[in-house]
């Protein structure tokens, strides 16, 4: 690391004192495969002298082993680390490297250019200041070229590098290179990309890239490491009267002390200023910044910091610290872009745990509205969002949070997504703006209550949710329960998933979206049922965990009881009483549960039931003994 090691041996405690106030600059490099962007990152490693001797004699090495440059100095294998990647020669994850000059400090994301990772090209942008976006001057703007330029607007990089690469292999053209920056700035208008600087370039061969190259003399603009040193980012930390800081520990050591300990993530404050807690809204003044190094002054943005404030308010992890004359929006229903990660598709109505800064709720897609096909900006009509997949929603959350448009801030308006089976993060949002109508619809106080309307009834309410596939006995002994308990003196109700359906669901097929959004409607109905003081008996297939679970949350702890009627899927389809097993066979009927759509078996039901061993009414009594059991059949 020549740059540098003079200074290391002579003053080391200097070297790490400048090496620290040096600016840190992230940027990620996209193009379509064979564009050239490892190749680039390598050639900067190497320029910038920031590889010891051992990495270079294994880039020689590998060079000659796996290279594709017929023994010379691949800088591609720098980057390319999977295996997989070094065998095909592409990119696949995201790599990052980090690397320094006199001037700035670097941490460069690499990401694949292929469209099924496009996950992980949004992984990687979604830090980035600056995006050079690499196009192969023998192929100009192509399809990708769009597709990743879409994604860099869409993730709010508002500085894009346009680096018109192998220019070596069109005789350094100047009319070619001015023929794509044409092309390229008239697509990127209608995105909104407006910082553009386009830069000729050889990554193979290093021209422009640390120094202006002798093979274009008609360029006179900067090189590419001498945008990247130089270029200006916005500093939030400058901006008065925007001041963000989620709070992500309440720091309470003795008594004594009540701090609220976070990371400032836009502007800046100072021991009096006015603030604001979000959601609730209440204010205060800071009293304090403290710090391991003591009290401060002022802090801004970027500085992790314990705030005390000079009046005692109920504050918690996820809760947002704001400026009193421009705080954040609060509001329990969004426009937002969300791009979907995972294999597991998407499904409107279904459960997932939205986390944003430190505030994780419940959420769930109210309405798709539509997808992005990439390659063309069309807006497609779907009803659910595959791996890769972007599209545009209302999102609705289980209490208020306060955010801040995407575009307007990073840190308080983007999100992310996560399966509440498997702690998964399946996809990342943006925040576009709160839906009026969440403004306006209020809590209504009810003297009558829950307990009221159970007391007057002389009973617990409940609900006793069974679960199976078609042909099981669900109904069947669904309804010999109900029997058993109306005999008892128990107020009940059953909701069968057939009787439903030619009302309340009437609209619904059976698509796996359809039967997420049945599961939903039922499962609030069951919760105002609970809230009458009834016992609701529930007798629907309900295939999947995730909406099961979403159910039992809607109402109090013990008063959910989940009934598993385990039937064999040969046994059921011997059974058929409604002829529907036939009806699949003879391709009359798709999405059939159990055959060509899943059914998810309960992991932790409280009743389990094996019909093969049981008759329907011993079934009836092992349930309603469990019940009684449990003491929720007693008196209220």
């Amino acid at each position: 690391m020549a740059h540098v090691s003079d200074l290391i041996a002579e003053d080391i405690e200097l070297y790490l004192k400048t090496h620290e106030r040096k600016s840190l600059l992230r940027f990620i490099t996209c193009g379509s495969v064979d564009d050239g962007k490892s190749t680039l990152i390598g050639r900067m490693l190497y320029e910038s002298k920031m590889l010891f001797e051992d990495q270079l004699a294994q880039l020689e090495f590998d060079s000659k082993k796996v290279g594709t440059q017929a023994g010379d100095l691949d800088f591609a294998l720098l980057v390319d680390g999977l295996a997989a990647e070094r065998e095909q020669g592409i990119t696949i994850d995201v790599a990052y490297r980090f690397f320094s000059t006199d001037k700035r400090k670097f941490i460069v994301a690499d990401t694949p250019g292929h469209e099924q990772y496009t996950r992980n090209m949004i992984t990687g942008a979604s830090t980035a200041d600056v995006a050079v976006i690499l196009i192969d001057a023998r192929k100009g703007v192509l399809t990708q070229t769009r597709r990743h330029s879409y994604l860099v607007s869409l993730i709010g990089i508002r500085n894009v590098v346009l680096a018109i690469n192998k220019l070596d292999m069109v005789g350094y053209s100047q009319e070619i290179f001015n023929q794509i920056d044409q092309d390229y700035r008239t697509f990127a208008k209608e995105l909104g990309l407006q910082n553009i600087v386009s830069i000729p370039m050889s990554a193979l061969k290093g021209d422009n890239i640390t120094s202006l190259s002798a093979n274009t003399p008609w360029y006179r603009g900067e090189t590419l490491m001498g945008y990247l040193e130089n270029i200006e980012i916005e500093d939030e930390s400058g901006k008065s009267g925007i001041f963000r800081m989620p709070v992500q520990w309440v720091n309470r050591p003795n008594l004594d002390f009540r701090g609220y300990s976070g990371l400032i993530v836009r502007g800046n404050v100072k021991p009096g200023d006015p603030v604001r807690v979000l959601p609730s809204g209440k204010e205060s003044r800071v009293a304090r910044i403290v710090t391991n190094e003591g009290d401060l002054e002022q802090a801004i943005s970027g500085q992790s910091i314990t705030l005390t404030l000079t009046d005692e308010i109920d504050i918690s992890r996820g809760d947002i610290l704001a400026s009193t004359d421009s705080p954040p929006s609060v509001a329990d229903q969004f426009e937002a872009t969300l791009v979907w990660m995972t294999e597991e598709p998407m499904l409107p109505g279904r459960p997932y745990l939205m986390k944003i800064g430190a505030r994780i709720v419940t959420a769930n897609v109210s309405t798709l509205k539509y997808k992005v096909n990439v390659n063309t900006l069309e807006h497609v009509a779907v009803t659910k969002l595959e791996l890769n997949e972007i599209g545009v929603c209302n999102l609705s959350t289980d209490r208020l949070i306060a955010f801040d448009p995407y575009i307007e801030d990073r840190d308080t308006g983007g999100f992310i997504m996560i399966d509440r089976l498997t702690n998964n993060t399946v996809g990342a949002g943006m925040l576009h703006f709160a839906l009026r109508r969440s403004q306006n619809i209020h809590w209504q106080a009810i003297n009558i209550n829950k307990q009221a309307h159970a007391a007057i009834k002389g009973q617990k309410p409940f609900v006793l949710w069974f679960t199976g596939l078609s042909g099981s006995g669900k109904s069947t002994i669904a309804n010999l329960v109900e029997k058993k308990l109306y005999s008892l003196g128990k107020h009940t109700y059953l909701l069968d998933g057939d009787n439903v359906r030619h009302g309340l669901n009437k609209d619904l097929g059976f698509t796996d979206a359809d039967r997420v959004e049945n599961i939903r409607r039922i499962a609030e109905v069951a919760r105002l049922m609970v809230d009458a003081g009834q016992i609701v008996l529930v007798s629907f297939i309900s295939p999947f965990r995730s909406e099961r679970r979403m159910a039992r949350e809607l109402v109090d702890r013990g008063e959910f009881f989940e009934v598993f009627i385990d039937t064999p899927i040969d046994v059921a389809e011997k059974r058929d009483p409604k002829g529907l097993y036939k009806k699949m066979r003879r391709g009359e009927l798709k999405n059939f549960t159990g055959i060509d759509s899943p059914y998810e078996v309960p992991e932790n039901a409280e009743i389990h039931v094996d019909t093969t061993t049981l008759t329907p009414e011993l079934a009836v009594e092992k349930i309603v003994n469990y019940l009684s059991d449990a003491g929720v059949l007693d008196q209220s």
